[in-house]
């Protein structure tokens, strides 16, 4: 069975076993997390209107890789290069 969570704003469609990189969430390593599913998926149906919740095990919190922001304008003589790394959480599906 699969189910479809949202974190943070962004959906996933998991599955007992899985890990995943969700932005960075406010719980300890080795904290348990229950979110609502949006809806859970079998091979025969889709049920809309779940029940029960979805356990996520916080394994790590982590950056991810890092993005290069470059700025230019040209015949100007400015440019500008930054890097920015996204703070994310590794979690497994319980």
């Amino acid at each position: 069975m699969q189910a479809l969570i949202e974190i943070s704003d962004k959906q996933y469609l998991v599955k007992t076993g899985d890990r995943l990189f969700v932005p960075h969430q406010k719980a300890e390593v080795g904290n348990v997390i229950d979110i609502k599913p949006l809806a859970h998926i079998d091979q025969e149906k889709t049920s809309m209107k779940p029940s029960g919740t979805v356990q996520l095990k916080v394994l790590e919190h982590l950056k991810d890789e890092k993005v290069i922001v470059f700025k230019k304008k040209r015949r100007k003589r400015y440019q500008k290069r930054n890097g920015h790394r996204q703070l994310m959480t590794q979690v497994e599906v319980l």
